[in-house]
């Protein structure tokens, strides 16, 4: 299986992407209105001069679309030779199936980067490792300094819903202290990917 024009076609844009968004529209919107990008990104990026094409995967359901997706659609907004088509996950297995997380798991997003004649040059998926490491050490605080919230691997259904509201409230206030070092962390190794790869 490979991408040509005809299947690249059939993706969607950033912003129609977004506007057929059925749910987290507020968050991913909050999220895009945070997105710092460091200007030695956006400077990695510009310094390609031939275009570069990205194919996303991506569902409005997933956690991990709604933090670093709008960082890429704020990069293609600033580097004119960016060109970004969205493809959701479900709806293109055949895709998924390509770019599987350790050969096994269908994490999203993918970001395939393509020159313009659809060689593929690299890809990313779902978060950094750094990231990863980073929420399990604060998850980690946050049960030991709330034992109400009994064991971090018991399922969170056997908390009562007072309970389960406040240990909701403490990971999304984690997640949200994260943002910046989150959004740093994609920039790195998205520009760390584009560096390695000849012009």
């Amino acid at each position: 299986m490979t991408v040509d024009l005809a299947r690249w076609d059939k993706g969607i844009t950033y912003d129609e992407f977004k506007a057929a968004m059925t749910r987290n529209q507020e968050r991913f919107a909050e999220n895009e209105s945070r997105v710092a990008l460091d200007p030695e990104t956006v400077r990695t990026f510009k310094s390609r001069p031939k275009p570069l094409r990205v194919l996303v995967l991506a569902e409005d359901w997933c956690g991990d679309v709604i933090a670093n997706l709008p960082i890429l659609g704020r990069l293609e907004k600033e580097v004119p030779t960016l060109d970004l088509r969205v493809f959701y996950r479900d709806q293109n297995l055949d895709l998924m199936e390509r770019w599987l997380n350790q050969g096994k798991y269908q994490s999203i997003p993918v970001f395939v980067f393509f020159d313009e004649n659809f060689r593929e040059l690299g890809h990313w998926i779902e978060r950094p490792a750094s990231v990863t490491e980073r929420r399990a050490a604060e998850r980690k605080k946050i049960f030991a300094a709330h034992p109400e919230f009994g064991s971090p691997d018991a399922s969170v259904d056997q908390l009562s819903e007072d309970v389960r509201t406040r240990l909701q409230a403490e990971l999304q206030k984690m997640r949200d202290d994260m943002v910046a070092f989150a959004n740093a962390e994609v920039q790195r190794e998205l520009r760390e990917l584009v560096s390695k790869v000849a012009v």
